[in-house]
């Protein structure tokens, strides 16, 4: 079944997450359409590769074309014209954004598929989706809105007393104007009482109309403090999440347009308070309320503009390097790595160029001896995004880091934290002025890891995932000298996003608990026990050199190499302890086998089947793990199909029957097998064969299997037969797992 077809099965309430991921930038419309085509295309890998992702625009508008054709509904054909001229207006001269976005969308997908299969949400997933957010923000735009409403009735009540203003100035001037006989005429008089209640009017207008701009300053001072400032960290929390394998970050452009809507109507108000001050110069009078009010408020709403604009200065993407687009705030000196800020307000007006100049580490910790600083260019202007509505946003593409020369011959860190565990970060700085108001605009992303070489990855993807997961700090580069420790449920979580955000599927419950069980035995089932960072990352595992992330992340990488189509068939156990997989095969038909991956190598799996002696007895037979090298050389799915054993020169055949629980291994596995005999004539069509010897002995369960690597074509085999025949217990095969 498609990724798509699954998508729309899903309940309600994961149907509106997918909704989410789907706008102008990529119309669901498009997802429909051509679901199987786009689901058969390599985004992931077109995202790095502006040729490949160039081809792959070229042929989505072909597809697209070719579907409008065939479309029968002319308001469909319609729509997807519009579509397609929206989407080369958009991405013609940069195809890689739009392989991003599209890869972004089906990781997101394979997400939500995934939670689907877990019997409960995680605790930190749903802190992020509820209906108490949703609520939140519904009452925000009601509020906005009502915002607005009021500043745009105070505009007719400035236009109001303006032309009242101009009433009583030209009454009063006429009557200046007559002659000094006539001031006392009974005319003059009702004239002169007449010009007294314009004036009081009018004064009721002005402390009127100051009133209610107090009021609504006062109610946009509110709705800053208690609700935009809260949004706009709500959303720095879901990009940390997000960072991390968490769901997907949604609600830019929500705040942008509550940003934007409040900064219109604090540049309006100020634009009433001018046009009030310009009446006073024309009409004031005793005890006018304009000249009294007017400095106050106008110096609140310049206060209120400039911490407001100065906040919706944000990071909108992490740095991250394009060759790691799924581990963000890894950075290794010597490779490019981009970023891109956006300021969420959409300015009426800037008096000249916004640049924006990049720093890195510009306040460091004491005691901080590595140092780094920016290769390639660190400024670069501001510019109007199409599809961020007019606000202004710059992308850094092609920034470097150089880790700083030391004359003293020393060089990184002599404390006690490793390289991945330093936190660095990059300061973003811009100035600029409108409507005389001149701001001074600073923001950071979050805190970054520097490696000089890949194989410290893994472990500093661990420091960003535990950063993360436990502080919502935008910059606490001192975290780990003090890291805190974190409950099993937060962990299970994040480690089952890792999972589907590499592997495309997650975690489910018994996983997790297999998990749990192993980092620490019998307190797995305790969701609140605690995890401290050493046992995460740094102390090995009892018996083993290698930490439990070391271990895990070596599967990840397995599974996204090797894997990917058994463990998303969910044929694979996994995490299953031998002591386990025992009690599970043991009732089950002889030929019965699971799939674990090893727990005394790094990124390796293994199978296990059981088989029945003529005297009742249990035997249990484990393969050595198959690791990178050697499933590079065949598909794990043909290694099941094709395995042999050779045991007392027994004629080989493969003893892999059913897998766990019971499924025929030819109905589990059959449309996954992709190996097929060379058809290059006059050659004799051969294939590869997976072989192990099975040592001959009378010694107690289990026994093991050792495969050659790597494995064997037919005639090789037939040789080692052959041989193997006439000596076989005089082999070894030491028990690896």
């Amino acid at each position: 079944m498609s990724q798509w077809k699954q998508i729309q099965q899903l309940e309600i309430r994961l149907l509106e997450q997918v909704d989410y991921l789907y706008d102008d930038n990529f119309p669901m419309d498009i997802r429909q359409g051509l679901a199987s085509w786009i689901e058969s295309q390599d985004w992931d890998t077109a995202v790095n590769d502006e040729s490949m992702a160039g081809v792959l625009f070229t042929n989505l508008l072909t597809q697209l074309e070719r579907v409008r054709s065939q479309e029968q509904n002319f308001l469909q054909r319609h729509n997807m014209k519009i579509i397609q001229q929206q989407l080369q207006l958009k991405y013609a001269t940069n195809p890689a954004v739009m392989a991003r976005v599209i890869s972004t969308c089906l990781r997101e997908e394979r997400r939500i598929l995934s939670s689907a299969c877990m019997q409960e949400q995680g605790p930190l997933e749903k802190s992020l989706q509820n209906s108490v957010a949703f609520e939140r923000q519904k009452n925000m735009d009601n509020r906005v809105g009502i915002i607005r409403g009021s500043v745009q009735l105070m505009d007719q009540a400035v236009k109001y007393i303006e032309d009242m203003q101009d009433d009583f100035d030209f009454r009063y001037k006429t009557l200046q104007s007559r002659e000094s006989t006539d001031r006392n005429s009974d005319v003059m008089k009702q004239e002169v009482t007449r010009l007294q209640e314009m004036l009081n009017r009018l004064d009721f207008k002005r402390k009127e109309i100051l009133s209610k701009m107090d009021v609504v300053v006062k109610e946009i001072d509110d709705l800053m403090t208690s609700q935009l400032n809260p949004e706009l960290q709500d959303w720095k929390r879901r990009q940390q999440i997000a960072a991390i394998g968490g769901p997907l970050l949604t609600g830019l452009e929500q705040l942008q347009s509550w940003f934007t809507l409040t900064a219109q109507s604090l540049f309006q108000i100020k634009r009433q308070l001018d046009k009030l001050g310009e009446l006073v110069v024309k009409v004031t009078y005793e005890s006018d309320p304009i000249p009294l009010q007017k400095p106050q408020m106008e110096e609140r709403v310049k206060y209120l503009i400039y911490h407001l604009i100065k906040s919706s200065f944000v990071v909108e993407k992490q740095p991250c390097m394009p060759t790691h687009p799924q581990k963000p705030l890894i950075i290794k000196t010597g490779v490019q790595f981009t970023t891109k800020v956006r300021l969420l307000v959409k300015l009426p007006e800037v008096d000249y160029q916004l640049k924006v100049k990049t720093t890195f580490d510009k306040d460091l910790p004491p005691g901080r001896v590595r140092q780094f600083f920016i290769l390639t260019n660190n400024t670069k202007v501001m510019d109007i995004e199409d599809y961020s509505n007019g606000c202004l946003s710059v992308e850094f593409r092609h920034l470097q880091l150089k880790e700083k020369k030391y004359i003293n011959g020393t060089k990184g860190n002599e404390g006690l934290l490793s390289v991945t565990e330093e936190l660095h970060s990059l300061s973003f700085e811009a100035c600029f002025t409108v409507q005389g108001l001149t701001i001074d605009l600073e923001t950071c992303s979050l805190p970054l890891v520097v490696i000089s070489n890949v194989s410290q990855l893994p472990g500093g993807w661990a420091s960003v995932m535990w950063y993360n997961l436990l502080t919502d700090e935008p910059r606490n580069l001192a975290f780990f000298g003090n890291p805190p420790r974190a409950s099993w449920s937060q962990l299970s979580e994040v480690l089952s996003w890792q999972f589907s955000t590499f592997a495309g599927r997650g975690l489910n419950k018994e996983q997790l608990t297999m998990l749990g069980e192993k980092l620490f035995g019998q307190h797995a089932s305790c969701s609140d026990y605690q995890v401290s960072w050493s046992k995460f990352s740094k102390e090995n595992i009892p018996g083993k050199p290698f930490s439990f992330w070391m271990w895990l992340d070596s599967i990840l990488e397995l599974i996204k190499k090797h894997l990917l189509p058994v463990w998303n068939e969910n044929y694979i156990m996994g995490f299953v302890s031998k002591e386990m997989e025992r009690a599970l095969l043991k009732d089950k038909e002889p030929g019965t086998f699971l799939l674990r991956f090893s727990e005394s190598h790094l990124g390796g799996i293994t199978f296990t089947w059981v088989e029945h002696g003529d005297n009742g007895e249990v035997k249990f037979n484990s393969v050595e793990p198959y690791t990178k090298n050697r499933l590079s050389a065949l598909p794990f799915a043909d290694i099941i199909r094709d395995y042999k054993v050779i045991s007392d020169g027994v004629v080989p055949e493969n003893p892999l029957k059913f897998l766990y629980p019971d499924i025929p291994k030819d109905e589990a596995f059959g449309r996954l097998y992709n190996s097929q005999p060379s058809k290059v004539h006059p050659y004799i069509p051969s294939t590869l064969i997976p072989i192990s010897e099975m040592r001959s002995n009378a010694s107690t369960t289990p026994r093991s299997c050792q495969s050659p690597e790597p494995p064997m074509t037919p005639g090789e085999f037939d040789m080692l037969n052959e041989h193997l025949c006439f000596d076989i217990d005089t082999m070894s095969s030491p028990y690896s797992e």
